[in-house]
């Protein structure tokens, strides 16, 4: 119960600063996708169910404030966070290397996704502009934030991880 209140904590923290504090310090219009940092951390920390449920939460959330329909953003990020849970076998706390890459091919599948069903389903067929303001631009941001905001997390994990296995002994 501990773990599902502090990740929703994580993730409710992570969403005011995506969409309320970052968009004072954007950078010619780019916020960066901080919703998908502790996505793809919990789902490479924690394995495919624990990704499923930070990205259905971290989907869920912008779904009700920021979308027209509630599910999709949940059904992409909770996909991306059952993908990163595919590296948990592979994964070091230590690395932050993994967790870079991972963090910036998220965020191009993920605007990929909405590119497609945003603007080439109304046939605005302009990818290379799009590429270049945005995808590029917000996937830098993002794997710079994933560079402060990791450690924190990796740190909370450890201490959820350690508080579970004294409650057990």
């Amino acid at each position: 119960m501990r773990r599902f209140a502090i990740q929703l904590l994580i993730i409710l923290i992570c969403f005011l600063l995506q969409t309320a504090f970052f968009r004072y310090l954007d950078l010619a219009g780019i916020v960066p996708n901080l919703l998908l940092i502790p996505t793809m951390s919990f789902g490479m920390m924690r394995g495919r169910k624990e990704g499923m449920l930070v990205g259905f939460f971290s989907g869920l959330l912008l779904d009700i404030f920021y979308g027209t329909i509630i599910g999709p953003y949940a059904l992409l990020y909770m996909y991306l966070g059952y993908i990163n849970g595919f590296f948990h076998r592979v994964y070091y706390m230590e690395d932050i290397l993994l967790p870079m890459l991972m963090v910036g091919a998220n965020d191009f599948v993920y605007n990929i996704i909405i590119y497609i069903v945003a603007y080439l389903l109304r046939n605005r067929l302009d990818i290379g502009f799009y590429f270049l303001h945005v995808i590029i631009p917000e996937m830098i941001y993002t794997m710079i934030m994933t560079l402060i905001l990791y450690k924190p997390l990796v740190k909370i994990n450890r201490w959820l991880k350690q508080k579970e296995e004294g409650s057990e002994g």
